[in-house]
């Protein structure tokens, strides 16, 4: 598929997107259009799956009779195939196409839909149950609220605003046949990125911009061409752990965490939507701090945007936790920042790499924090390196954040890089943005481990101490620009210059004055 095919289908999406729009907030009506895009995607998968099993007896999944007793037979065999292969099951009366026809029927008459639709999304669902799939397909479409009154007000209006976006979306290809593509999921990931610039605040829950996610991704998997598992203890939409798959060959196993249950379900679709098997994959509801959910894995990649100085309990009986007890002190309560940091540091693997989003108070915020850095960096050396980006980056705050890079075994374990990209961005309406050349130049600089003037800088241990392990980048990045020196006398001499035009024009002023017979100004 060429770029600009892409980005027709990207249009497509998004206009039938506009058939939602107005009627409810962004947050909203991404759920309804990013559900029925799922649904699609596993109607078209099941049916693609069907047919091929059914290939060498010459039939069609929809051709197959769900009443008689030969329908029956193949309809449960393939449901045994499917369940196992895909990890879900839909009959032919339950496909897509199939729901959107006889929602839009050509005699022009109105056919309810709903209660089918309904129907067929708990069905879903049901056909997992007992089955190894279960955790990752049940309450899936649970936002799906097909009786909301901001639908319409009355069934009526309901049912024909959902046949419409059905049509819509029944007439796209997400060429699904073609296994060397995913232009469904690319799709998806665009959707989800443009419900983020329009969701303010709420933003940050779920998403966090591609070109963040490229340099985590490209920093944890540098020197590496397969990874066994990669985890994301704030794992929101899921986008940040599926941007690490496409920087390797292959990562054969995917964890996350998610508080929140639509972004969660949000996750979970679109981790089967780039093609995930459900076995790879193991996303979990629950909050990672109070309650984690894998504490007894250890992952080679870990990635993470966790919620900037979000609240936590800071309970006491936290420093019994093996993630947190050699610290000796826990985050504030007000700052979960460096919370995170330990529970990330717990869950990393002994050859591991860890990549995370901070706020800047994070690197030189003193009490509890200060000590914890400390203890990071003076007692176990863990910290590898300090980057900088551009604040007004994420969707929802302008906050200026940094990039910390963690690794229990450091290549090079005498030193620290700090890199300050803040100024590598474009501005791009009220978005900062980084292009290709600021993230390849952040990267280049982070595996080479470079010294630039103005932009990076390797500081040994001892100069961490000497600054009491604040890690602020311009006490090691010395950006300041010194201003060209001010000849004094030129600017002398223009003084006088326009000392005599004033002269000149007050004269001027005067003879128009006595001409007039008025007094001059003083």
């Amino acid at each position: 598929m060429s770029e600009d095919q892409k980005k027709q289908l990207e249009q497509q999406l998004w206009n039938i997107a506009d058939t939602l729009r107005g009627k409810m907030d962004a947050d909203e009506f991404r759920d309804y259009i990013l559900g029925f895009i799922f649904f699609k995607y596993l109607s078209e998968r099941m049916h693609l799956y069907a047919n091929k099993l059914l290939k060498e007896d010459n039939l069609l999944y929809e051709d197959l009779n769900e009443n008689t007793s030969n329908g029956k037979e193949y309809l449960n065999a393939i449901q045994k195939e499917s369940l196992s292969k895909l990890g879900y099951f839909l009959k032919p009366s339950e496909l897509f196409s199939h729901i959107s026809a006889k929602g839009n029927s050509s005699d022009g008459g109105e056919t309810f839909i709903i209660e089918d639709l309904k129907n067929i999304l708990r069905n879903i669902e049901q056909s997992t149950t007992g089955t190894d799939s279960e955790d990752d397909f049940g309450g899936l479409f649970q936002d799906l609220d097909l009786t909301s009154p901001k639908l319409g007000k009355e069934d009526g209006q309901k049912n024909t605003l959902i046949a419409k976006v059905l049509a819509h979306l029944d007439k796209i290809d997400f060429q699904l046949e073609n296994s060397e593509l995913d232009v469904l999921g690319d799709a998806y990931e665009y959707l989800i990125a443009q419900f983020a610039s329009g969701a303010g605040k709420k933003a940050g829950e779920f998403y966090t911009p591609q070109e963040v996610s490229m340099i985590l991704a490209k920093i944890v998997t540098t020197g590496k061409k397969k990874l066994k598992n990669v985890y994301d203890p704030t794992c929101g939409s899921g986008s940040l752990l599926l941007r690490v798959a496409k920087e390797v060959k292959e990562v054969s196993a995917f964890y996350g965490q998610e508080m929140n249950n639509t972004t969660y379900n949000l996750a979970r679709m679109n981790m089967i939507l780039h093609n995930v098997h459900y076995k790879k994959f193991d996303i979990k509801q629950e909050d990672t701090l109070e309650n984690p959910q894998h504490f007894d894995k250890r992952f080679e990649a870990i990635v993470a945007n966790p919620p900037f100085s979000a609240k936590w309990s800071a309970n006491p009986i936290h420093l019994q936790n093996d993630r947190f007890s050699q610290y000796g002190k826990l985050a504030p309560k007000s700052k979960a920042d460096f919370a995170f940091v330990q529970h990330m540091i717990h869950q990393l693997a002994e050859n591991g790499t860890m990549a995370t989003v901070l706020p800047h108070g994070a690197l030189f915020r003193g009490a509890a924090e200060g000590h914890i850095r400390k203890y990071l960096i003076e007692e176990k050396n863990y910290l590898d390196a300090v980057i900088g980006i551009p604040g007004g980056v994420f969707y929802g705050t302008g906050i200026p954040t940094c990039i910390l890079v963690f690794k229990k075994c450091r290549e090079q374990d005498e030193d620290i890089l700090f890199i300050d990209a803040s100024e590598g961005f474009e501005k791009v309406g009220k978005q900062n943005v980084l292009r290709k050349e600021h993230i390849g130049k952040i990267i280049d600089t982070y595996r080479n481990r470079n010294t630039e003037d103005k932009y990076s800088y390797v500081a040994s241990i001892d100069e961490i101490k000497e600054n009491e392990y604040n890690l602020n980048i311009p006490r090691y990045v010395d950006t300041f620009e010194e201003e060209e020196p001010v000849d004094l006398e030129s600017v002398s001499n223009e003084l006088q210059s326009l000392d005599g035009d004033i002269s000149n024009i007050d004269k001027s002023i005067e003879g128009f004055c006595k001409e007039l017979n008025i007094k001059p100004p003083l």
